[in-house]
């Protein structure tokens, strides 16, 4: 089963996006896939931030930046630190249904929407995620995936709420 994942080419003479299939069959291939999702929205909002014209979506841009990469490290430290039978359990069932398709973050470009709609648009993307761990943790059956399911979408939520309010109290200013 192949599906759509972000990644990012930094050049002169485009925006950014390119799309990567990659097979996700095991929560091992959906830690990676995550981390690559937080890896190449980081890395589109560096390259964007520049460009926008707005002094707040450029503090933004470079916050939020920052965060995703932190995710991206986080994500991969479960990935090294989660059992083996965590990271091998089957996962394809949710995702023959509910194909992981995410809008490519740099076509909505960064470098042209405000600050109100940059936080819309990577909470949007990060609800797809919240909604696959969350469905994944419904399904699972060995305490370990359970566990590693339930840090994974703790860490997801909490997150969003956390940028959420970053990205509120610029509105702020």
């Amino acid at each position: 089963m192949e599906f759509n994942v972000l990644t990012i080419k930094l050049s002169s003479d485009d925006n950014g996006v390119e799309g990567k299939n990659m097979k996700i069959e095991t929560l091992k291939d959906v830690l990676s896939w995550t981390q690559g999702f937080h890896e190449s929205l980081s890395t589109c909002m560096q390259h964007c931030g520049d460009k926008n014209v707005s002094k707040r979506s450029k503090l933004l841009l470079d916050y939020l930046a920052k965060h995703e990469t932190h995710l991206a490290d986080v994500v991969e430290g479960f990935s090294q630190q989660a059992s083996s039978n965590a990271l091998n359990t089957w996962c394809y069932e949710y995702l023959a249904k509910h194909p992981i398709i995410h809008k490519a973050a740099c076509q909505e470009p960064f470098s042209e929407i405000n600050s109100l709609e940059i936080t819309e648009v990577i909470m949007e993307q990060h609800r797809q995620v919240i909604e696959l761990y969350r469905y994944l943790y419904s399904r699972a059956d060995s305490p370990s995936a359970i566990e590693l399911l339930k840090q994974l979408l703790d860490l997801e939520e909490h997150e969003v709420m956390q940028m959420t309010q970053s990205a509120n109290r610029l509105e702020d200013l």
